[in-house]
């Protein structure tokens, strides 16, 4: 009976180091993710650089660091900078979830026809993101684009001030449930729904957000 239960237990074991292993293998092949936390400071990143520190070290975390990763922001032109468009940012493709599973085969797709629903938008850690109906919403990403992945142009600021502010100002979100208070396609974009109410983590808390951002693996 000793022995029995004593090679029952080194199965267990076995079978949970294996399923681990599996899971570790599976993420380190992930090249697109939803952070599962925010900055802390609203939609202050510390600009385009801090933000894509964040998608790194998230990463790496999970075993996933062996990619170069780039935050799906865009940025507002300013004095002597010319605006940065996220699509330009992010690689060629394709991308695959934590799971394995494609959300989009190129940039083409992704800003058209993609994979990307509550389902396959999962974070680093491939757990679902919650999403309109649940407690809290937190379906707004931040991207500051438009949904063909461009910047705005012009001087209305979509994007908090470049990703530094914490306070006043304005970043335009995506639904990555693709679901909003109406059925149209700002409701249904994942990438350009409608501006947020504020940079802090209260404004988009207000609107059903938590200050997350894609994450995509460069090639």
């Amino acid at each position: 009976m000793n022995k029995l239960s004593f090679g029952m237990i080194v199965s267990v074991v076995l079978l949970t180091l294996g399923l681990s292993g599996g899971a570790q293998a599976q993420q380190s092949s992930m090249t697109f993710f939803i952070t599962s936390v925010g900055s802390g400071k609203g939609a202050d990143f510390g600009g385009l650089a801090g933000a894509d520190k964040r998608c790194q070290s998230l990463a790496a975390a999970v075993g996933a660091g062996n990619h170069p990763w780039r935050a799906y922001l865009s940025t507002s032109a300013s004095e002597g900078s010319p605006a940065v468009n996220a699509r330009d940012r992010i690689g060629r493709g394709p991308w695959q979830n934590a799971k394995g599973v494609v959300i989009a085969r190129n940039l083409d797709e992704l800003h058209g026809n993609n994979n990307l629903n509550k389902q396959t938008a999962l974070t680093e850690k491939g757990q679902l993101v919650n999403g309109r109906g649940d407690t809290p919403n937190t379906h707004d990403i931040l991207t500051g684009s438009q949904p063909d992945g461009t910047a705005f142009a012009g001087s209305d600021d979509r994007t908090c001030g470049n990703w530094t502010k914490s306070g006043e100002g304005h970043a335009q979100v995506g639904h990555h449930d693709r679901l909003g208070l109406r059925d149209d396609e700002p409701s249904r974009s994942w990438n350009s729904s409608h501006p947020s109410r504020g940079c802090s983590d209260d404004a988009l808390r207000s609107s059903g957000g938590a200050g997350l951002i894609y994450c995509f693996a460069a090639n």
